[in-house]
C-alpha cells in the first residue's frame, strides 16, 4: 500500500513545503502534493508555490501565531535554497 510519506517522496518538495501548500489551499497531504507537484513543473510554477508559503507566512502573523510564522519563513528559506527560479524577476 502507498503511504503519504511515499507520495510525498515523489515530489520535488518536502513534507514542510506539502504541508505549507495543504494549509494554503485547504486541502490534505495527499491533494496538496499532487497540486504543489503540478504547478511546480509549469511556467513560473515555483513563483507560485513560493507566494502559498508567503501568504501562509502572512496568515500566521495576522493571527498572532509568530512560532508558525517562523517555521514556515525557515520552509520558505529552504524552498528558495533549492528553488532559486522561485525568485521574482527571474525569467526561465
Amino acid at each position: 500500500m502507498i503511504s503519504v510519506q511515499d507520495i510525498i517522496d515523489m515530489t520535488d518538495l518536502t513534507p514542510d513545503e506539502i504541508e505549507a501548500v495543504a494549509e494554503h489551499e485547504h486541502l490534505c497531504r495527499v491533494n496538496a502534493a499532487a497540486l504543489a507537484q503540478y504547478v511546480l513543473e509549469h511556467h513560473n510554477g515555483a513563483a507560485k508555490v513560493q507566494d502559498m508559503i508567503c501568504d501562509d507566512i502572512r496568515a500566521a502573523l495576522h493571527k498572532g501565531d509568530l512560532p508558525h510564522a517562523r517555521d514556515l519563513f525557515a520552509t520558505l528559506r529552504h524552498f528558495m535554497a533549492e528553488h532559486p527560479e522561485a525568485a521574482h524577476g527571474i525569467r526561465q
